[in-house]
């Protein structure tokens, strides 16, 4: 029998610790401004119903690259692809229940089977952002000043980052108007526009045609909406003022300036979505990807036969965000090394090095000891490999005055501490800087 293989499956991946904790770090950032604007966690099942999502998520996604399976009770199921039809049927199972506005986030995997390329995996993790029950232009404001602060903690500057707006009706109402599209004309166009900066003009142009639009419509559909200040002169004054996102732009406070450029071409390939639409992009031209995007999504929860409440989220994908961060050199270091080794020369005080190490983890230091028995040169030198920066030395004459050793592996210097004053020294030490090596 041949050994097994080491190697994870296609389009997935492996997370060894010092990867781990880059990404806890990065999350832990976007967690904390989320929730700072009051926003609760949920999460769901991985496994749904497919027909969640064959009734509103888009024929690409739905027949191309969800992972669909059934089970032995003969149900047609899915690994979830996406976290919005999810939480929609949260939010509609408890529809009466609910005190509106509805400020909830999550954290969920998503599986899609997709083409393996930079910046998508068949597995990936999404931090989803989401308001429930309000049509307020307020709603899109406080979801966009959440994107740009997202991105802001995670070390982005103004200028590393351009965010890109639309409004799916506004294109509806101009196509319709301007160009003499029928409905069903814009609903194939959204489908083949939204590829166009994949395929340029001239296949957008083949595509548009086969849906039925004469040259001069295919034309004057991808000259309005590749020119968005021209786009915005062909939308009637009255639907510019019905526009929530137009609106929140101009009420858009963040902690620092936003590059924010309205974009006919953020289209977003799901069919849910009504009206406001987003995207964030690296402005680095060696990353032109999209980082997080999203939109409005008012009729989803009425398909579960509920009232209808209205809705607005993002998804911010980890390996898009992943690699911005590594582009722009601004990925945390990996923290994997313990903070604290306690160990002792006298095998008697184990027991007292083990109580030393409980009453540092108390205070929120990690702290590991030595599990075999070794010389106090061996263990000193695996804790430099290990990366300790400070080792606590606990010996039976220092013991008996009420302190200890403490070793700082960074600067090559040691003395002796009261274990009264050693979680605050421990501390100290760790901000301080390393000594430089020569």
């Amino acid at each position: 029998m041949s050994p097994l293989s080491t190697v994870p499956i296609p389009g997935t991946r492996d997370f060894f610790p010092e990867e781990m904790s880059v990404r806890q770090q990065v999350f832990e950032r976007l967690y904390r401004v989320v929730e700072s604007f009051g926003y609760l966690r949920y999460d769901a099942p991985m496994v749904e119903p497919f027909e969640l999502y064959a009734a509103k998520s888009g024929s690409d996604l739905v027949n191309q690259q969800v992972y669909r399976f059934t089970d032995r009770g003969e149900r047609d199921l899915a690994i979830r692809p996406e976290m919005t039809p999810s939480v929609a049927r949260m939010i509609a199972a408890r529809a009466g229940q609910l005190v509106l506005p509805a400020r909830w986030y999550s954290h969920p995997n998503l599986w899609r089977y997709e083409r393996k390329q930079r910046g998508r995996y068949r597995e990936h993790w999404q931090v989803n952002v989401d308001l429930f029950g309000t049509e307020s232009w307020e709603a899109e404001a406080e979801i966009l000043e959440i994107l740009a602060e997202m991105m802001f903690a995670v070390g982005a500057k103004t200028s590393d980052f351009l965010l890109r707006v639309s409004d799916r009706q506004l294109v509806v109402n101009v196509l319709q108007q301007q160009v003499g599209l029928d409905p069903q004309q814009v609903a194939g166009a959204f489908g083949v526009l939204d590829a166009i900066e994949k395929v340029g003009p001239e296949e957008t142009a083949a595509h548009l045609a086969k849906l039925g639009l004469s040259q001069a419509q295919a034309d004057r559909t991808i000259q309005l909406l590749t020119h968005g200040e021209q786009f915005l002169e062909q939308a009637a004054p009255e639907s510019l003022q019905q526009s929530n996102v137009a609106r929140a732009l101009s009420k858009l406070v963040t902690s620092q300036p936003v590059n924010v450029k309205f974009d006919p071409l953020i289209i977003r390939g799901f069919e849910y979505y009504t009206s406001s639409v987003f995207e964030v992009f690296d402005t680095n031209p060696e990353n032109p990807r999209s980082i997080a995007g999203g939109g409005r999504y008012d009729n989803l929860v009425a398909l579960f036969g509920k009232p209808r409440i209205p809705g607005i989220g993002f998804g911010m994908g980890d390996v898009t965000l992943i690699d911005f961060l590594q582009t722009h050199k601004i990925a945390p270091a990996p923290q994997i090394a313990p903070e604290v080794q306690v160990m002792t020369p006298d095998e008697s005080l184990r027991q007292r090095v083990k109580e030393i190490a409980a009453s540092l983890r108390q205070e929120g230091l990690r702290v590991v000891t030595p599990l075999d028995s070794r010389k106090l040169g061996k263990l000193l030198e695996r804790a430099a490999k290990e990366g300790v920066r400070c080792v606590v030395i606990a010996g039976g004459d220092e013991l008996a005055r009420g302190a200890v050793k403490l070793r700082d592996l960074g600067r090559s210097e040691e003395r002796e501490i009261a274990l009264t004053a050693l979680p605050v020294v421990i501390r100290e030490t760790l901000a301080t800087p390393t000594q430089e090596k020569p």
